[in-house]
């Protein structure tokens, strides 16, 4: 980074936050306040968290360009430094929006790490009055830059084999059963440790939720409320420091990339753990409120809460979109990531008075526009988390390049393989690809791998209490046995069934498959649809069930097998007049009591064999007339109504069907494939 005479006197301002400039031997520290009167730096030693090794003065007008404050600090001035905070003074009047606490330890919002000193306290940031000692500190940058990944570093970008595994870092491997050692259960160590285990499985993408870092007072597990968003979270280490955290994470991409294992991070730019006027000040509270926060112009005192969270990011504004495109940047070139997928996004399309623009919102078109992240994998979940409004999935969201979580997906699947009425035509949509959704007219021109399709997620139920638990909410049925002790075998075998259903249906379908880890050995969570704040057992994945239920991990292991074999099934484009839709007999049934669905997809653009699939969600055997073909050109290759391993056969496996008339036994699903 180069310095002219001025920068080295007083400082540049860019890149926000603190950086290394190896030429001046000196940090730089940028920061962005526009209503700030008074801005002072405190650098920490190791040891002493509460007195800070110096305390030095933004000068005006030396030190602030525009809304910038800049300063550069020769290295040997501040020898014995780790840490970093600022102190910030300027008006307090909440009913003006401002909100600055001359006494609050400010946390750098571009910190890379942050470190939480022993006596951090959540309570102290929300108390009125000094919280020294007691609030996060950014860490200093190393001396040496990161060498940005090579767009040769990263796997090929997966096409037809996309299958994407949702997981949290963790719950993967905390668990004593994960096989692990102690120190590195529940880490990222720990998720690279279990490659061999997703290789196996057959996943080309793992989607982690959030890894920015959290405040652990905050009482969430899940990691949804950002307190440094450029920041790995540093419980997730090893070593549980900021530092070890940023290496390991890169670490554990690099050794995914080279499993050619895609890693799409979940973040959260919607809101951060500051939650309402009652929460912490920890960073973007105390350094410019009116700026970093939506606020209710009908009373400023008030924020804005779309994300349902106590807040939202300002994203209409150009200094909060600079601190998303900034950070998204840094995970994408520093830090290795393949994408990302941006949790409620809908959030992004609020305006200064709340309306959603459905047009061009400022942030999105950032985002899209930026060379860095172009050819990543941009996925938005199109919905908020207040009730009433924001739900903007498919066309209406104007991110119209990006994937997107289609809960229409989710919803119609459950709800048909549950045996719920009238739901055969919303059925040939989804496996379709959603165009209702997603309409592959001229002037719209989507692609079905726009649709990631799934039936499970972090939120809600997971796949087998999907079977165990009858909850309306999430349109589950228990198989007419609740919950998982003392279950009649019959019950159990029909679950394992419907385990099955669900997962053909998800791997049959055009678009972009994803399920939740812990679904292929039917992990269980007892019910709980919201485990948002659980960190034990109950969400840490049991791998002893994977023991116990290894035919439902074979069954996904084969069937993720079967898709990627067959890239007649998850194509560029929309199936056209490649599918032909029956039912038992030539015609599908789209009636409101039909529960039956038959499809033949020709294989022979893509140089692939042809898929006949026959679905029976009726809870009688009802028998099929297959419309396509002879006897002794087809080969069964599933049926979820049998025992493993006759349920799905080995790829290139395949067994002679004696008829053209195939019993489909109740609630069960049959694949063939053409010689």
């Amino acid at each position: 980074m180069g310095l002219d005479a001025w920068g080295r006197a007083e400082g540049l301002l860019t890149p926000l936050g603190a950086a290394w400039i190896e030429s001046a031997q000196a940090y730089n520290f940028a920061l962005y306040s526009k209503d700030a009167t008074a801005v002072s730096l405190l650098v920490y030693g190791d040891a002493d968290f509460v007195n800070p090794l110096k305390t030095l003065a933004f000068d005006f007008p030396a030190h602030k360009t525009a809304r910038i404050w800049h300063m550069i600090v020769p290295a040997a001035e501040i020898l014995g430094a780790k840490y970093y905070a600022f102190k910030i003074d300027g008006p307090f009047g909440p009913g003006l929006g401002e909100r600055f606490d001359r006494g609050k330890v400010l946390l750098d919002p571009y910190a890379r790490g942050v470190f939480l000193p022993p006596a951090f306290s959540r309570e102290a940031a929300r108390a009125p009055g000094p919280n020294d000692g007691k609030a996060p500190l950014g860490i200093l940058p190393t001396k040496t830059y990161a060498i940005p990944v090579s767009p040769d570093e990263r796997p090929a970008r997966h096409t037809h084999d996309l299958v994407i595994y949702e997981l949290h870092v963790r719950n993967f491997t905390k668990h004593p059963s994960a096989g692990l050692d102690k120190r590195t259960r529940g880490t990222y160590a720990g998720v690279a440790a279990m490659i061999p285990y997703l290789k196996d499985l057959g996943v080309t993408a793992v989607e982690l939720m959030p890894v920015h870092q959290y405040d652990p007072q905050e009482g969430s597990h899940w990691g949804y409320m950002t307190l440094g968003f450029f920041a790995p979270h540093h419980l997730y280490a090893r070593d549980p420091d900021g530092e070890a955290a940023t290496v390991e994470f890169r670490s554990m991409v690099q050794a995914l990339h080279a499993a050619d294992i895609e890693v799409i991070l979940d973040v959260v730019y919607n809101h951060s753990t500051e939650g309402d006027q009652n929460g912490p000040t920890y960073s973007f509270r105390g350094i410019d409120n009116s700026t970093y926060y939506a606020l209710d112009p009908n009373d400023l005192s008030r924020y804005f809460n779309f994300s349902a969270c106590g807040n939202d990011l300002r994203t209409s504004h150009p200094a909060v979109r600079r601190l998303v495109v900034d950070s998204l940047r840094y995970w994408a070139s520093e830090m290795g990531v393949d994408g990302f997928r941006f949790d409620l996004a809908s959030v992004f399309m609020r305006d200064d008075v709340g309306n959603l623009n459905y047009q061009d919102p400022a942030i999105i078109s950032a985002i899209s526009a930026d060379a860095t992240l172009a050819g990543l994998r941009l996925i938005a979940e199109p919905w908020q988390g207040e009730l009433g409004g924001g739900y903007v999935l498919g066309r209406a969201f104007p991110g119209l390049t990006w994937q997107q979580w289609n809960g229409k997906f989710r919803d119609d699947i459950r709800r048909f393989v549950k045996g719920d009425n009238g739901l055969v035509s919303a059925l040939m949509t989804r496996l379709y690809g959603s165009t209702d959704l997603f309409p592959d007219d001229l002037p719209n021109a989507f692609r079905p791998q726009q649709s990631v399709n799934f039936v499970t997620c972090h939120d809600g139920l997971c796949l087998y209490d999907m079977v165990a638990y009858t909850n309306d909410g999430q349109a589950s049925w228990n198989c007419g046995w609740e919950g998982d002790a003392d279950v009649p075998l019959q019950v159990a075998a029909l679950r394992k069934r419907q385990i099955k259903n669900f997962c053909c249906l998800l791997m049959l379908a055009n678009g972009a498959p994803m399920f939740v880890a812990g679904d292929e050995f039917m992990s269980t969570q007892r019910g709980n649809d919201n485990p948002y704040k659980e960190d034990g057992e109950i969400v840490w994945l049991d791998w002893r069930r994977l023991g116990a239920n290894r035919d439902i991990f074979r069954f996904f292991k084969t069937m993720i097998a079967f898709r990627k074999a067959h890239p007649s099934i998850g194509r560029s484009t929309f199936w056209d007049d490649d599918v032909r839709w029956y039912g038992v007999t030539a015609y599908p049934d789209q009636s409101y009591y039909s529960h039956t669905l038959a499809f033949g997809l020709r294989g022979g653009r893509l140089r692939d064999a042809d898929v006949y699939t026959m679905i029976n969600c009726y809870w009688e055997d009802l028998d099929f007339t297959i419309q396509e073909g002879q006897a002794d050109e087809w080969l069964r290759v599933v049926d979820t109504s049998q025992d493993s391993p006759n349920d799905i056969l080995e790829p290139g496996g395949g067994e002679r069907i004696a008829s053209l008339r195939y019993r489909v036994k109740a609630r069960s699903i049959v694949v063939l494939v053409r010689r």
